[in-house]
């Protein structure tokens, strides 16, 4: 089981009926994921919600030291693609939708809002930057 400050990541996938599944993370959350003829997520939906969970918190956490926002809102499209590639998600976009206060702090987080959006797109969002640089993926039968 990961440590608290471990680089390790991990969840366990339970079958819990057709096409529906428990996952567990290592420190007890759990949420159920579909193929999608229900209402929870699917497996393309977590990816989008990865990418932008990954870099709203980047940007949250950068810009929230000079002002609270009024309104933060991450909108993340993909298009489901089958081609000569087979399956998989193209044409993401990610879209920022934050407001702040007119005030002193306000203008600041406005005023680096831009850096911090680039910063997380190019180095910090350990989600999105996988997806772009690729990384192999190993499976094995245990």
């Amino acid at each position: 089981m990961a440590t608290e400050d471990s680089t390790h990541r991990g969840v366990t996938i339970t079958r819990i009926a057709g096409s529906t599944y428990l996952v567990t993370n290592e420190r007890g959350g759990e949420m159920t994921i579909s193929a999608g003829e229900a209402a929870d997520f699917t497996p393309v939906e977590l990816l989008l919600a990865a990418i932008g969970g990954c870099t709203a918190i980047d940007v949250d956490i950068l810009t929230s030291r000079r002002s609270e926002p009024d309104a933060f809102t991450v909108r993340v499209d993909g298009e489901r693609v089958r081609d000569d590639l087979g399956n998989h998600v193209s044409d993401i976009a990610v879209t920022f939708q934050i407001a702040f206060p007119d005030t002193p702090g306000g203008d600041e987080a406005r005023e680096i809002l831009p850096d911090v959006v680039r910063k997380s797109h190019d180095r910090l969002c350990s989600v999105g930057r996988t997806v772009e640089i690729g990384t192999p993926i190993a499976t094995r039968i245990g």
